[in-house]
């Protein structure tokens, strides 16, 4: 194959120039831990990377719609084409496994194979593509890591009866996942049911910036939603969703296929911005409101004191059934962690408005600044900032409120804007992206020696560039650059880091162990 013989010749020209960039692997690796098998993985999503729009039975998505619309996405793309991983996925494999990743953690599209929910037919060509799919990966030695939900559903469940906001999702998700364990169970060992919950609550129905478009001033201009309740009423169906499709593999699939069902939260290590103690709990609020909203029903079964305290009647009340069925709990938290900010307390004091500011996000603004300094180097994503002790401080935080749950980074990455006449160099030496990979895996691998965390896989997001949601095409992530018009893979720099890191690294995690 072309690509793996470019990719040889990259690697020998670049490698000297990394044992010089990046400390010592030995240096970063994880001896000493006490689990094996560790993943190291890339992350995507269907609808940013697969493409195939409406190909074989495929419905209409959420984001299908969303994207079709004027001024929703920066550079006015959609995600028909994406990188067309739909018909290239055996290329994509072969890269995957040159560059020695063990796991691929990718999510299922829910209208390719439900194209009306329930209310339609199992779309059995969905169903082969997916088989495929994952016996493609399977021959390659790569584990895959599956996610049901990445922010798309079915269009006909937002027209039937508003997604997210009405109680009959809860049946239409385990309907779903049902669907896929009993099909695609046998070959799949890792589960998480949603992608980023909070994200997709916090833009869909707080700010309405994403699918469905939801909110109301001072958090957003739409043409309708309510902001005050909206989130909430939609975080307890997904909760509840989760809690159903838990209970469904637990109870019919699990002693038999021997897998294991999580979920993905975006995660932000809130700082706080000063020594005291007001500080100090706006810090934790903002932790309750953005991160424990989720996780603490699912496994401590109730939401959390703080909020509780600020939200009263507006946060739904679990009934008795509910609790029941939330003692399923989980058997692993996905973490996706970028970056960090400072938090400010707005309940004792005055605060400027921002984001965090209100009673329904915690009175905590999120801020990147303090006393002119931003808490990290800035990168080309407003407000993703560089602050590698953050991804220490969140996983030994959620190491202690969880019980030592087994944890995986299931997204960790970095972005950049690319410039017009860039030189092939510049687009492909991205020795910034290599330096952020390593500061931040270097700070995980500290949390699991000297903290014990039980981390169990590392994924980058991601390998290739993609369709990064309202940004377009605008943002690139990749550990190959993808040419937009012709669809080519390219590898950067990071490619051939993540490569020798990975050879040089799980040997010796696995020797603590064997």
């Amino acid at each position: 194959m072309e690509i793996l013989s470019v990719f040889h010749a990259f690697l020998i020209i670049e490698i000297m120039f990394i044992s010089v960039l990046v400390v010592s692997c030995n240096h970063i690796s994880m001896k000493g831990n006490s689990r094996s098998n560790f993943l190291f993985g890339t992350a995507s999503s269907s609808y940013q990377f697969e493409g195939a729009f409406l190909n074989d039975g495929k419905g209409l998505s959420n984001w299908d719609v969303f994207t079709h619309e004027p001024g929703r996405i920066l550079d006015g793309s959609t995600g028909d084409v994406a990188v067309d991983q739909y018909h290239l996925y055996q290329e994509d494999f072969d890269i995957m496994n040159y560059t020695g990743v063990n796991s691929y953690r990718f999510s299922i599209s829910w209208a390719r194979i439900l194209p009306k929910g329930r209310f339609g037919k199992v779309n059995r060509a969905g169903i082969d593509h997916y088989m495929k799919f994952i016996d493609a990966l399977l021959l390659r030695g790569i584990q895959p890591f599956v996610t049901l939900t990445h922010f798309d559903i079915p269009q006909e469940l937002e027209e039937r009866y508003g997604s997210w906001l009405s109680p009959h999702l809860q049946e239409d998700f385990s309907y779903y996942a049902n669907i896929c364990f009993k099909f695609f169970g046998d070959k799949v060992k890792y589960w998480s049911t949603f992608n980023e919950p909070n994200v997709m609550v916090l833009r869909g129905y707080m700010y309405g910036t994403n699918p469905p478009s939801r909110c109301s001033p001072p958090y957003g201009n739409c043409s309708s939603g309510d902001s005050e309740r909206e989130p909430f009423i939609a975080a307890h169906n997904i909760i509840l969703s989760h809690a159903a499709a838990v209970n469904i593999y637990r109870t019919k699939y699990q002693k038999k296929q021997g897998g294991s069902t999580g979920i993905v939260m975006n995660s932000i290590w809130f700082e706080p911005i000063s020594s005291s103690l007001e500080d100090k709990l706006a810090a934790e609020r903002a932790q309750s409101f953005f991160f424990n909203w989720f996780l603490d029903p699912i496994l401590h079964g109730r939401y959390p004191a703080e909020m509780h305290e600020l939200l009263g009647d507006d946060l739904p009340v679990f009934s008795k059934f509910d609790r029941e069925i939330l003692k399923t709990g989980l058997d692993f938290i996905g973490i996706n962690h970028y970056t960090s900010f400072y938090a400010k307390d707005c309940m004792f004091s005055p605060c400027e408005p921002g984001k965090g500011a209100s009673r329904i996000e915690g009175y905590a603004l999120r801020t990147a600044l303090k006393d002119g300094v931003y808490i990290g180097e800035p990168t080309s994503i407003e407000g993703l900032y560089v602050y590698p002790e953050g991804m220490q401080k969140a996983v030994t935080y959620i190491k202690e409120r969880y019980n030592n749950t087994p944890m995986f980074i299931t997204e960790n990455g970095y972005g950049v804007e690319e410039m017009p006449n860039s030189t092939d160099d510049e687009l492909l030496h991205d020795v910034k992206r290599v330096e952020y990979l390593r500061s931040y895996f270097e700070a995980l691998a500290d949390t699991m020696r000297s903290d014990g965390a039980d981390v169990r896989g590392y994924f980058v997001w991601s390998l290739l560039d993609n369709f990064e949601w309202t940004y377009g095409y605008t943002i690139r992530f990749g550990l190959y650059r993808v040419d937009y018009g012709t669809l080519k893979r390219t590898p950067r720099l990071s490619a051939a880091w993540y490569r020798q890191f990975i050879a040089d690294n799980p040997l010796q995690i696995l020797s603590a162990h064997e």
